[in-house]
């Protein structure tokens, strides 16, 4: 009886030009991976063929998608703040009362700064002055809309006198202090991203615990 035929090795597929139907996924991964390397490294510090070799491709085919690495600098920080955006705008448009509002406003920002997946915000903060005029000037219309969302939510706080004292320069104290949060946060320290969400709200409002429990 003859011996039946050995079953064929499947040998591994060379990513080099993306095949039809993966483009999209490949350019997707491409953004996360240099988001990460950019995050942990630094932009100067990454170079064209760390991104490759993070995404499994051959280094020239990281060309079919950007052209240089700063197109994709400005990739992770736009898509990033479209993502952000869409969700404030989405808080914004609830009927909340203006301290819900803002406290809302407080978790979601910390979850895209805390999140192990949401690596674009630390570029955003660290590698801004690595982008070209042109990108810049792109990403800072979206931040515009963004810190446009915090002002009016701010502002209906300040007009309903549940905040006892307000200051001109709250946006930027509320954002410099959560925004910092990336330097010394560890997941399962304790306060997950709701309770810290709490905590920053009787930091921002000045709230005393025996006034709260009230």
């Amino acid at each position: 009886m003859p011996d039946a035929a050995a079953p064929a090795v499947q040998r591994p597929k060379k990513r080099g030009r993306p095949q039809k139907g993966e483009s999209g996924g490949l350019r997707a991964e491409l953004i996360e991976k240099s988001a990460q390397l950019f995050r942990t490294k630094g932009y100067d510090n990454t170079t064209v063929r760390d991104i490759a070799a993070a995404a499994g491709i051959q280094a020239g085919s990281w060309f079919y998608h950007f052209k240089t690495k700063q197109e994709i600098l400005a990739a992770i920080m736009e898509q990033g703040m479209q993502r952000s955006l869409a969700e404030v705008e989405a808080i914004a448009a609830l009927p909340l009362a203006p301290s819900a509002m803002l406290h809302r406003l407080v978790e979601a920002h910390l979850h895209t700064l805390l999140a192990p997946d949401h690596h674009f915000i630390a570029v955003l903060l660290y590698e801004w002055r690595s982008l070209d005029e042109d990108s810049r000037e792109r990403i800072t219309a979206l931040k515009d809309r963004y810190e446009a969302v915090w002002d009016r939510a701010i502002a209906a706080l300040h007009h309903s006198g549940d905040w006892l004292m307000p200051s001109q320069f709250d946006r930027l104290l509320i954002f410099g202090a959560l925004n910092w949060t990336v330097q010394w946060y560890k997941p399962g320290s304790g306060a997950d991203v709701r309770e810290l969400a709490h905590q920053a709200m009787r930091f921002i409002l000045r709230t005393p615990a025996a006034v709260e429990a009230q």
